[in-house]
């Protein structure tokens, strides 16, 4: 069993309530004072996490629209995602032969996941998120024709709009970015409410639509 680590967050960082006005203009209102936040790691340890953390941020980053990977939480949906049976291909058919394939058909070789990212870590380097923004990008374009780079990519983008119970999207910064509403289960209250005026709703998680915690497939596997 391995030793339990956690990464340490700043609460600026991941903590605050962001705001989107009508006019898709980001605004976080953050706490008085800057807590850390140990979050528990079921895969990574640390230093994993935080080289993973910033390759996530250089494919997402923050910008004028809006925070990016990094503020999304990105690193704590992928970290879940590898320790749950996603990460030892579970329900992928894993035999050989291995053959290459056609794109349609998708990921063909023998490698999990959790192998993947093992490979991935290796040709970061340990020192990848002490990097500049332009070493990291540099860095990032000698390897973006690897399964890695894909993988991350792909898992990048389901960590930024991904519903918040699976450990991305803090604050639905995501949904907010695209203006996705939410699994709302019903407009009924909403008609002839808007005529002539900008609707953009407030955009509501699973449970926050079902009014309870809802647990994710990854803790009930």
């Amino acid at each position: 069993m391995r030793r339990r680590h956690f990464l340490t967050l700043s609460s600026t960082a991941v903590g605050g309530l962001l705001v989107f006005t009508l006019e898709r203009e980001p605004m976080r209102v953050h706490a008085q004072t800057d807590r850390r936040i140990r979050v528990p790691l079921r895969f990574f340890d640390e230093r994993e996490a935080l080289i993973v953390a910033a390759a996530a941020a250089r494919i997402f980053p923050s910008d004028s629209i809006g925070p990016g990977a990094w503020e999304a939480g990105v690193i704590v949906y992928i970290d879940r995602q590898l320790a749950s049976p996603f990460g030892r291909d579970k329900n992928r058919f894993t035999q050989p032969p291995f053959e290459e394939g056609v794109p349609e058909q998708g990921y063909q070789g023998k490698a999990t996941p959790r192998e993947i990212y093992g490979d991935g870590l290796a040709l970061l380097g340990r020192d990848f998120d002490r990097l500049t923004p332009d070493q990291q990008d540099a860095k990032l374009r000698t390897i973006e024709t690897t399964y890695f780079f894909r993988l991350l990519r792909q898992n990048t983008i389901e960590g930024m709009f991904c519903d918040p119970m699976h450990g991305g999207n803090v604050d639905l910064i995501g949904w907010q970015i695209i203006g996705y509403p939410g699994p709302y289960m019903s407009w009924a209250d909403h008609i002839d409410q808007h005529y002539g005026t900008p609707f953009r709703p407030k955009p509501r998680s699973l449970s926050d639509v079902l009014g309870r915690k809802v647990k994710p497939w990854e803790d009930e596997a």
